[in-house]
């Protein structure tokens, strides 16, 4: 497996991102390929909180995502770590667009997960971060106190999907160019973006040969059961449907592509009866971007109410 790392130097004075990044190394998960990755996270606030807030982007964004969020969770007293998936932000790249599936992504976040030790975690988790995320509260339910749940879903394929998704799909696979920064534009409510926030979210990718995760991700997302990954969803939804720790849901008014999906977890996992659920408004797919502070208060309201046994 060949993989690229993006130079240092283009995460210099990104605007509100001053975080130091940490790294962890895990092998690539490839039989007879002694590949090591690296998978960059930042780690702010008090190690000894009660609570730490774990933040996981989707595509094709990356931790920077969360710069809104992190100084709201960190002024509450809670300790704050925020991932770059493999193919996004600080972590390695492979190049190829074979690299990149479901399950591997799902093993190389569960590595990441056990080599830091990470537990007593809240869960905020948007797009890909939830397809992955929610999968490591069904591998780790013991890690996890409670499960922000913001504009995602964890589907098994018995459905057809949204033709907002099979547009943003087509689109990733067809269009020339994937502007990277542009693209979170489009996904927000309150655009224009600032210029310098648009250069931010392209930082990661100097060129093409940087982009197959980011191209290859909304092709791995299951629409038929008959998809790799569709089974090992089932086997996760049994388990949160059984999940009566706290879960709450906070998607946004303005998202086209998960629009509704808040009701079945509310349905679903036991966790979310008597909860709070939310509706983020005059805000797209990329919440955090349109209503960072707004949301980090919802999930701050929500731990506080919500005190770990």
């Amino acid at each position: 497996m060949e993989a690229l790392r993006t130079p240092d130097d283009r995460f210099v004075n990104l605007p509100g991102w001053p975080y130091a990044p940490q790294y962890t190394t895990i092998a690539s998960g490839v039989s007879g390929d002694s590949t090591i990755l690296r998978i960059a996270h930042i780690d702010e606030g008090p190690r000894d909180s009660a609570a730490t807030v774990l933040c996981m982007h989707g595509e094709p964004s990356w931790s920077y995502l969360y710069r809104k969020m992190i100084p709201v969770f960190v002024a509450a007293g809670h300790r704050v770590v925020a991932p770059d998936l493999i193919g996004f932000g600080r972590s390695d790249k492979p190049v190829e667009r074979s690299d990149y599936t479901y399950e591997r992504h799902v093993a190389w976040m569960s590595d990441w997960l056990t080599s830091n030790d990470l537990s007593r975690l809240t869960l905020v988790c948007q797009d890909w971060g939830g397809l992955i995320g929610l999968r490591l509260v069904a591998a780790f339910p013991e890690r996890f106190d409670r499960v922000v749940v913001a504009n995602t879903f964890l589907p098994v394929g018995d459905r057809p999907p949204s033709d907002a998704f099979m547009a943003w799909r087509n689109y990733s696979q067809t269009v020339p160019e994937f502007k990277v920064g542009r693209i979170v534009e489009g996904g927000c409510a309150r655009r224009p973006l600032a210029p310098e926030v648009v250069a931010a979210y392209d930082a990661p990718f100097p060129d093409d040969r940087f982009k197959a995760g980011a191209r290859v991700f909304p092709t791995l997302v299951p629409i038929s059961t008959d998809d790799p990954s569709s089974k090992a969803n089932i086997a996760a939804w049994q388990v949160l449907e059984r999940f009566d720790k706290p879960v709450l849901t906070a998607f946004s008014d303005a998202d086209p592509v998960t629009k509704g999906g808040d009701r079945g977890f509310q349905q679903r996992v036991p966790g979310t009866s008597g909860q709070p659920h939310t509706t983020i408004v005059n805000a797209g797919h990329f919440l955090q971007e349109d209503a960072g502070e707004e949301l980090a208060h919802v999930v701050n309201d929500f731990v506080a109410r919500t005190p770990a046994n």
